[in-house]
């Protein structure tokens, strides 16, 4: 099944005391490039929180980024003063310095609740986290996974339609070329003569007809065709048969483009050039959702 490499996955659990979010962004990478941030509390579970991200995700720049919300009452919390006066002093000082007019209470009323939402401004007292606590973490990065694994399924769907239309358009624009080569062969011929010709020099015209096949022969673009649909073809069986075929699929796009060139070194005619440009147009959009592709 294909899979993009650019995702988004969330999920909360609901606890008595607390609501945990995970939030989990992907985008296109070479390799996996993993970021997670956790409050301190959760510490202790970040190095198991990375394996099983970086176990089902595989590859892309993945942020995950791990939150609680105290929500009961019973729990024991205290405000840091330093961080809130910090925090509420600097936005005073942004506010002076771009021209806003602060207002009094009535602003301050506002800004306060925002600051007490800030990164270490209230402080749980009880640091231990229970057994319970950190399974329902652990379910909630599963499930947040889970959410970004059908975010990419989806995403795939689409890439993978929207590639395979691509190399359809590419065989088609092969064949295409197909009446205009025979009629290459001939301009070619007569080009050849007509520009001897207007030489004045006498020449054999036997001679002459057999250098012109051997000329031509090294003009004839069958075995790039042939290899060309050989390539579309294993790039179907990839994309539909393999479940991370990205790498394979970039490298199968790579041999699409010598053959397609080879085709426009050899063209020597207007309109089968035309269609060799189309083919790399083509090619150069697979090359680029390609990336895309987990």
């Amino acid at each position: 099944m294909i899979k993009s490499m650019t995702g988004y996955g969330k999920a909360e659990a609901v606890l008595d005391h607390k609501k945990i979010t995970v939030e989990i962004r992907s985008l296109n990478s070479k390799q996996l490039d993993l970021t997670v941030k956790v409050p301190a509390v959760y510490r202790q579970s970040e190095y198991e929180i990375r394996n099983r991200i970086g176990k089902r995700l595989q590859r892309g720049k993945i942020d995950a980024y791990v939150s609680y919300e105290i929500t009961g009452d019973s729990v024991p919390v205290n405000i840091d003063r330093k961080t809130f006066t910090a925090y509420f002093g600097q936005i005073r000082e942004i506010a002076a310095e771009n021209g806003i007019d602060w207002n009094g209470s009535a602003l301050d009323a506002a800004v306060v609740p925002a600051v007490l939402r800030l990164p270490e401004v209230i402080q749980n007292d009880q640091q231990t986290v229970s057994e319970a606590e950190t399974q329902a973490l652990k379910r909630c990065v599963e499930e947040a996974v889970d959410h970004m694994e059908q975010f990419r399924i989806q995403e795939g769907t689409i890439l993978i339609a929207d590639l395979l239309r691509r190399i359809d358009r590419i065989e088609q624009l092969k064949e295409e070329i197909v009446p205009f080569e025979k009629a290459r062969a001939e301009t070619i011929k007569t080009r050849i003569r007509e520009n001897i010709e207007s030489l004045g020099i006498p020449f054999d015209a036997n001679r002459l007809e057999q250098e012109m096949i051997y000329y031509i022969e090294k003009l004839d673009i069958t075995e790039e065709k042939v290899r060309l649909q050989n390539h579309c073809k294993y790039f179907r069986e990839v994309a539909r048969g393999e479940e991370a075929p990205g790498r394979k699929l970039g490298f199968i796009a790579q041999e699409l483009g010598r053959e397609i060139n080879t085709l426009g070194s050899k063209a020597n005619e207007a309109t089968i050039q035309k269609k060799v440009v189309e083919m790399k147009d083509e090619l150069e959009k697979i090359k680029e959702q390609v990336l895309n592709i987990l």
